[in-house]
């Protein structure tokens, strides 16, 4: 049995910056686990990068200097993210950022994850090619999809890609003719020529 691409874990970082190679930290994960598609579990913590954050990144993010003075230690809250992923398939968008700081923290605590990633930007340009964009707002907008919270906060970011996630689901449900979408067929979606998507379903 595949694993469903309905029982994933879905998450979302704030950052002191843009590269962990240039020495950025984490500062804010967030997370919720689905189980066939419903919303089982949620993780948020924010953590200390044992230094202070910019101006920009204080905007940015709405996540204060005084806000992480109290946090935890980024390598507690990793380990404990460490325990909720547990053998779960993981999710993000724009993963590609995400993974490099998941990979970098886990790295500080010698942890790892034995589950593979899948990209919701990546999916959604090859589904959605008449969207303006695939920015994860433009997106939520696009499908309809409400919330209530503020973009750039991990958990909000996280849930709204989980509902993101759900609605690419139904669409390839409908456009593959299968009860269950297998989270290979997801990965292989977003790796496959936008041109070529019609194909692609018509395979499986």
């Amino acid at each position: 049995m595949q694993p469903n691409a309905e029982s994933v874990v879905v998450l979302d970082f704030e950052t002191t910056g843009l590269s962990p190679d240039q020495g950025d930290r984490a500062i804010e994960i967030g997370a919720v686990r689905l189980q066939n598609g419903v919303i089982t579990e949620r993780f948020q913590q924010l953590m200390d990068p044992g230094r202070r954050i910019s101006p920009f990144i204080e905007e940015y993010t709405g996540i204060t200097n005084a806000m992480l003075a109290d946090a935890a230690p980024v390598s507690q809250v990793m380990a404990e993210f460490a325990d909720f992923i547990g053998d779960d398939n993981l999710v993000a968008h724009n993963a590609s950022f995400d993974k490099r700081f998941l990979d970098a923290e886990f790295a500080r605590i010698s942890r790892s994850y034995p589950g593979e990633f899948a990209c919701s930007l990546l999916v959604s340009r090859r589904l959605y090619q008449d969207c303006p964009n695939h920015k994860l707002g433009t997106l939520v907008r696009w499908k309809n999809i409400t919330g209530e919270g503020s973009f750039h906060r991990a958990l909000y970011d996280a849930e709204m890609t989980a509902y993101l996630w759900l609605a690419m689901l139904a669409d390839i449900r409908e456009q593959s003719q299968l009860e269950l979408v297998p989270f290979e067929l997801v990965t292989e979606l977003s790796k496959t020529a936008k041109k070529s998507v019609g194909a692609f379903f018509s395979r499986w």
